[in-house]
């Protein structure tokens, strides 16, 4: 079964539901990378009139793991998969909608072939990078990813 936008916003409405009701939604799923977006909105602001930074991390978070998802599934395998470590950098207030975009299919497909290889665990930093409808960066997050090959 292909993994679209669609299947990953569905994912999120049952097993994440407090993203998908603060808006989160995947909107490009491809082999390279995802895109996903966050619009501000009442029940996502913070005091300050602009997207909450976890709801900004949610969105961030969905646009790397979404793509991992994916390119485990293509490998048929069952893999373990968990964000280890992560930070953020905040350029600007977040208003109006944010699209959050992770360009690591290269990275995953290279870290997956080694835990495969080597039947060691592996990890993968992927940068989930915020722009506004200017093209402004508003923020910037990356997830260090760990993945391994269940026996």
């Amino acid at each position: 079964m292909k993994m679209s936008p669609r299947k990953i916003n569905a994912f999120t409405m049952l097993k994440l539901p407090s993203a998908y009701f603060c808006g989160v939604r995947a909107k490009v799923l491809d082999d390279q990378k995802c895109i996903t977006t966050v619009k501000h909105r009442w029940i996502n602001q913070n005091p300050f009139s602009s997207i909450f930074w976890a709801v900004q991390g949610m969105a961030a978070e969905l646009a790397t793991g979404a793509l991992m998802m994916m390119k485990i599934r293509q490998i048929n395998k069952k893999v373990s998969m968990l964000v280890t470590t992560n930070n953020a950098t905040f350029i600007k207030k977040a208003t109006g909608r944010i699209t959050f975009t992770c360009l690591g299919g290269e990275k995953i497909d290279d870290a997956l072939k080694e835990a495969i290889h080597t039947g060691d665990g592996q990890t993968v930093w992927l940068e989930s990078i915020g722009t506004d409808v200017k093209g402004d960066v508003v923020s910037t997050f990356n997830f260090e990813w760990s993945v391994k090959i269940k026996s």
